[in-house]
Parts: structure tokens; sequence; C-alpha cells
């Protein structure tokens, strides 16, 4: 945690259009020890937490995985727990080390942290300003504007196209002058995919000085080519990955940004400290499982299947996914939906503003999943 922003800090704030008054307002929150208001889990999750849970209850709403980590990283989670007394440097080091190495980029491509939302919001404070735009998606995962909003950058948000994917061209027409161009694939909360040829058109197209910022949280749930030979061509990239999600990790946290060292380099001093030793042993032990991403990627879309197959079949709407999950049409008010599920012990949500009549659904068991339809099909009937 930093405590104060830098003589070279402040001199980069007012060169991006910040005023004094901006970056005191930062560096008093700083300096009271506290994180900034935007950057904290109760803030990030509010939306998701619903309180004490009835032990029947199906919590299928903020796209965690039931299934938690895999047993080789439970085991060395369990392992380290008795060294937890020390910082062990090192392991996150090991992490970032075998992490490159599979990426096919250089060690000093990849800066961890404890999960993804971390590096999402420095990239904010990096690259954005009141001269220097974030430009993102609506529907899209909402923290990075939150960021925007608290240090007074201008936010875009560009509708998804008929297909749901990322409209590139708009976002990249959005702003001249934009810092920070934000694209989660697949997509939050849609769980769908914008091509990858969209996604060099981006990078080459955008405007000049722009840092695209593409969000692979959801990527192992896909077929999808990661992004990362982006970064290794030492392309305006910034690639987020996080083991929340496939890997079940999201209250480990555990996570990294790979880019180039001089991207990686302005993100890096709004925060210090060492990293959880639990989150960082259980990541890397995840990586070395040989066949975890495709098994659990195979699992997730049978059970995703059979949903869509059930609402197919029962006439509801929603938004084809390549994700663990995606959009349901309520036909009405998503948050009367959202209530009424709730009244059977199975808690769906939230509702994007663009989008006041789909809600979200997260992929769960497969028990999980046939508890979901039940419910549905009552409420409804």
């Amino acid at each position: 945690m930093i405590t104060r922003l830098t003589d070279e800090q402040k001199a980069d704030f007012l060169k991006r259009g910040f005023t004094r008054r901006a970056f005191s307002k930062i560096s008093s929150v700083l300096a009271a020890g506290a994180t900034l208001p935007f950057y904290n889990e109760a803030a990030l999750a509010q939306l998701s937490m619903i309180g004490p849970l009835p032990p029947d209850a199906v919590k299928i709403n903020a796209n965690e995985n039931p299934l938690g980590p895999c047993p080789e990283a439970a085991q060395a989670i369990y392992n380290v727990i008795q060294k937890g007394g020390r910082y062990w440097y090192e392991e996150t080091f090991n992490f970032a080390r075998t992490l490159a190495e599979q990426e096919g980029v250089k060690p000093d491509y990849v800066l961890p942290f404890a999960g993804s939302s971390d590096p999402l919001h420095r990239a904010v404070l990096a690259f954005t300003s009141p001269s220097k735009s974030l430009v993102m998606a609506d529907p899209g995962y909402e923290a990075g504007s939150r960021a925007a909003d608290f240090i007074g950058s201008k936010v875009h948000k560009i509708p998804l196209r008929k297909d749901y994917a990322h409209d590139v061209k708009a976002m990249a027409e959005a702003d001249p002058d934009a810092g920070l161009i934000y694209v989660c694939n697949p997509n939050n909360p849609t769980g769908t995919l914008t091509p990858r040829s969209d996604l060099e058109w981006l990078v080459a197209n955008k405007p000049k000085g722009a840092v695209v910022l593409i969000d692979e949280a959801y990527i192992h749930f896909s077929e999808a080519p990661y992004c990362t030979d982006l970064v290794a061509a030492d392309k305006d990239v910034i690639v987020l990955r996080t083991f929340s999600k496939l890997y079940g990790m999201a209250g480990l946290r555990a996570g990294a940004a790979i880019a180039r060292p001089d991207l990686l380099a302005k993100i890096r001093p709004y925060g210090a400290g060492a990293l959880p030793v639990t989150g960082m042993v259980g990541a890397h032990a995840s990586l070395k499982v040989k066949n975890l991403v495709a098994e659990r990627r195979k699992l997730n879309r049978q059970i995703r299947s059979e949903v869509f197959e059930f609402l197919e079949k029962h006439n509801f709407s929603y938004v084809p996914s390549e994700s663990n999950c995606f959009m349901l049409d309520a036909k009405r008010p998503a948050a009367e939906l959202i209530k009424l599920m709730a009244q059977e012990k199975v808690f769906i949500g939230r509702v994007w503003p663009a989008w006041p009549q789909h809600t979200r659904i997260t992929v769960g068991t497969a028990e999980e999943m046939e508890k979901f339809k039940r419910a549905l099909l009552k409420v409804y009937a």
C-alpha cells in the first residue's frame, strides 16, 4: 500500500490534466492508510453480497466457481500454511516465471497481483485522466469505470454490437485522446466473445498513445486464443489474468498483469507489499496441472449447454455465452425476478443499467442448475 504520491507521480498527474485538488484527494486517502475507495472487496462485491445463506441455497450470482481450487493447489496451500509467518517473496517470483514461460513472454513482462481487479484499477490511475478517457463496453465490467469516476476521468460506454461482441470500431473512434481502452473477453456480464481479428484491428487502429487493456478473466472457459502474443510482440497491450474463475480461487486471490516492462512500470507504483503466499502457491500449482483447464472447460460447457437447451425448450430468451455466465431475459424488470428467485433460495443477479430486463446467471454445478431450472419454472408458472 502506498501512503503518498511521489513528486514524480504528482508531476505525471498534472501533465495528464489532473488538478492539484484531484491528486491531493488521492494523496489524503492514501496518507490515511486506507485503500482507494473503489478498491476494496466490499465495494466491488456489494451488488452480489446477499448476507447469510440458508444451507440449501443456490448461489449463482457472482461468477464464482463452486469447484474451488484443484486438489494440487489445495495441497500446496495446505503445505504452506504453517510457513505463513514469513513473506515468501520467492513463491511469487516462481509463479511469475512459470506463467511467463507458459504465456510465451519474458519474465519481466509478468507482474503478479492478488487477482485482476487491482491491476485494472491501477491501469485506470496510470493511463486515464480528465484529458485521457476510459473507453469500455456497455454492458461491461464496471470496476474500471468506478476508478475513473473517483479520479475524474471521462468514461465512454460503447454499446455491444448486435452479435454481442465489442464494437471495436466505435471504441477506437470514441475519443482521439483516449488513454485506456478496456476489453473484457469473454465479456462480463454477457459471456460473449469478441473475435481475435477485431482485437488485432483495435490494437492497430486505436488512438495514438492509448493502451488496450484486454481482461481475459474468463478466457479459459472458451476456445478463443489468448492475446499474450500481442504483448510478446511489444504492442501497447496489457493482458490481465486471474485465478478466480476457472481455477476456483476467488477467495484466495491470485492473478497477474502481462505487458511490456515500461507499461508495468506505470502501474507498479500504485501499491506495494507482499502478496498472499497461499494464493501464489495455489496459482503456481494450478499452472502445473496439465489437463485442468481442458477438463473444467468441458464440464462448464456441458452444464451450460444443458441449461441453454432447457431455456429454449421452455421459450426463455438468453444471450449465448462462451463463459461461466450468461444473461437471461426476464421479460420484466430483472430486479423483480431476482427477488422472486431468492424466495426459492436461488440467488441470481445482478442487473446492468443498459439492459434492465436482463440478469446475469452464473453456471454452477449440475445439481445447482437443476434447482435453478425448477425455481425458474415455478416463478413463471
